[in-house]
């Protein structure tokens, strides 16, 4: 069976503002994430730039970029959430790895167990269907963390398992290469 794959994004010099629900990892668990990603640059020869601590962060669903900020795609996506009932989880990564692309800089991030998101992310993915933010939802979810962006493409390799207790998601507002990230809101989870 041939699995829909999301479409190639192609960003533009008009679309500067990202908004995106993710997930973040406390501010403990950040700096180690940070530090490992340190380590990591340096026993690997790489050369791009770490992601700051405060904008470590699992994607859950990109909602789009844009020229300006879309307050009713905000709106909507707040209404959204809002209606997400789920109680908090454990999660660990296990393993590194360069994920691949066409613009030979490439994405190397923290990979885990997808299915530790399961209830999370089919939650927020009915609610954003029923809201009418439907086409936010295709696609595969990977689970990750980005650490950096570098030429160099690692294989995949296991570290000592990074964990946290996700308590809550927010709707972030990233302006594109401005590196700002500003959270919109946030929604708990309860058990």
């Amino acid at each position: 069976m041939a699995v829909a794959r999301r479409p190639k994004r192609k960003f533009g010099a008009s679309q500067k503002e990202r908004i995106f629900l993710a997930c973040l990892p406390d501010a403990e668990t950040a700096a180690r994430i940070h530090a490992t990603a340190a380590a990591l640059k340096r026993d690997n020869n790489l050369t791009g730039t770490l992601i700051l601590p405060e904008h470590l962060h699992v994607t859950l669903f990109h909602l789009g970029d844009w020229a300006a900020l879309p307050e009713e795609v905000v709106r909507l996506a707040k209404d959204a959430a809002a209606q997400v009932a789920a109680p908090p989880f454990e999660v660990s990564f296990k393993r590194t790895e360069s994920f691949r692309n066409r613009t030979g800089t490439y994405p190397f991030v923290l990979t885990g167990d997808a299915s530790q998101w399961r209830e999370l992310h089919a939650t927020l993915a009915a609610s954003l269907k029923r809201i009418g933010l439907a086409a936010a939802t295709q696609g595969d979810f990977e689970p990750h963390v980005t650490l950096l962006y570098d030429p160099v493409r690692l294989k995949p390799s296991a570290i000592a398992p990074v964990s946290w207790t996700v308590h809550d998601f927010v709707l972030v507002h990233s302006r594109l290469g401005k590196t700002t990230h500003g959270h919109l809101a946030r929604w708990p989870l309860e058990n």
